[in-house]
């Protein structure tokens, strides 16, 4: 273990160098004018596998976006551990809310500011660097395995083809993932599920063409009115969301679950101080880490139609848009919630307008068993780091891809992030403490011995 330390600390600067280099990379998935970079990332995550120790490191061609594979095995009877991540990261706009380049890395306050820097190139640059301390001291007691994809920030739409074709060369015992949260480093903390996600865009078109507001306002139904009534009609006064048959299939949190979040650390006043925000919103008769980790919720995710320009333009348009996003929690079905979001807003469609709904992507819940090996990796491996047992909790986010593997490969998913949830992921001004990033390396090698000794 203090070979490690020792490895790390000799190369930490190296190893913050290097990040800062990925992070320059504009990989944004969604935009087809970044397919150069996002090939051009592909390339260097390959690059800083070989360099760490890897004995293969292969980019393999998708119909979309590539995926990196590489893979360290020094015996087939030791365990073998798939690491999972994501190269690809969200758009930065708006740009004009950043208060540096999202693709130029600062370092400020001891925090590194950059679009990926926690979600998830960070995150996923530390199992790299680890794999490059343990075959350094010659101190790897599993088998370590890549897959590292350009698409996590779009659904994922081509890792299930890929999982599929290749479940011989993914073959392992757990898939490790780090692009989850912790509480606090002071109160370290295992995400044991994340929620599922059901995305849908609604369009409503009214007149053929943008109108006078003056000469016909009044006398036409207006789309961004139309749209913003069947919105507010998603919830009820006690912010319950009221599509039909949405809660059917919801496992309750048991009452000593409940009782085990509400153990976790918690500052109300802090927290709507970071958010700056006077008050908090939310389904009546539940906290807040309940509604943001074992209740299901539906959120709107961007809205337009009009004139948004500067200055004044008095319009009636001819079309309005919404995204619209649902999380959802165990025994939830992204494909059922989805077709009945898709229902929903075309049955409430008020005269006048007509509405189109169309699905983007989707994922399902995932919870990973307590009394798993991986789990009990975990915890030893953060106990070791931090001194202390972390509290298991459920994150809010949704990581598509797990249910997905535990069905193609039959193995469990573990969860070892070390972002924050104030680390302002997919928005202006992302950052990742460079403790954290540290923090990371320095644990992820006790997992694997941990993990290795546990399966014996």
């Amino acid at each position: 273990m203090q070979a490690w330390k020792d490895y790390q600390e000799k190369n930490k600067d190296r190893f913050l160098q290097e990040l800062l280099e990925l992070l320059k990379i504009p990989s944004i998935s969604a935009r087809s004018e970044n397919k150069a970079d996002m090939v051009r990332c592909a390339e260097a995550v390959k690059e800083s596998l070989l360099k760490a120790g890897a004995d293969k490191a292969t980019i393999y061609p998708t119909a979309g976006h590539p995926i990196v594979y590489g893979e360290k095995m020094i015996d087939p009877a030791l365990p073998t551990i798939l690491v999972y991540g994501h190269y690809d990261v969200q758009p930065p706009d708006p740009l004009n809310l950043w208060n540096s380049g999202p693709f130029e890395p600062l370092i400020k306050d001891g925090k590194i500011y950059a679009r990926g820097s926690c979600d998830d190139k960070g995150q996923f640059y530390m199992h790299v660097k680890a794999l490059e301390t343990m075959v350094n001291t010659k101190s790897l007691v599993t088998n370590i395995k890549f897959c590292i994809e350009g698409e996590e920030e779009i659904g994922s739409p081509n890792l299930s083809t890929f999982v599929k074709e290749n479940k011989d060369l993914l073959k392992a015992d757990v898939v490790l993932i780090s692009d989850t949260a912790m509480i606090s480093m002071e109160h370290p903390s295992i995400d044991i599920g994340v929620r599922g996600l059901s995305y849908i865009e609604v369009e409503v078109t009214g007149p053929n063409r943008d109108l006078h507001s003056g000469v016909y306002g009044g006398a036409v139904a207006n789309p961004a009115t139309m749209l913003a009534r069947m919105i507010a009609s998603c919830h009820d006064e006690n912010n319950h969301i009221t599509i039909p048959g949405f809660y059917d299939d919801v496992v309750e949190a048991t009452p000593d679950e409940r009782k085990l979040m509400a153990a976790a650390p918690y500052d109300e006043e802090e927290f709507k101080k970071d958010l700056g925000v006077d008050s908090l919103w939310g389904e009546k008769g539940f906290t807040t880490n309940e509604r943001t980790g074992i209740r299901p919720t539906l959120e709107v995710n961007g809205i337009w139609g009009g004139y948004t320009g500067e200055g004044a333009k008095t319009v009636l348009p001819a079309k309005a848009f919404a995204k619209i996003s649902a999380r959802l929690v165990p025994n939830q079905s992204s494909k059922k919630i989805t077709e009945k979001l898709l229902q929903y807003f075309k049955s409430i469609a008020p005269a006048g307008v007509t509405v189109k709904a169309e699905e983007h992507h989707g994922g399902e819940p995932y919870m990973t068993p307590v009394d798993s090996t991986a789990y009990k990796a975990a915890s030893a491996a953060i106990f070791d780091s931090f001194g202390k047992e972390p509290i298991p909790v459920r994150g809010g986010g949704s990581i598509p891809i797990c249910a997905l593997f535990e069905k193609e490969l039959g193995i469990k998913i573990v969860f070892m992030g070390f972002g924050l949830d104030s680390d302002n992921l997919h928005s202006p001004n992302e950052k990742f403490d460079i403790f954290n990033f540290y923090k990371g390396i320095e644990t992820i090698p006790h997992f694997h011995k941990h993990f290795a000794e546990i399966s014996k």
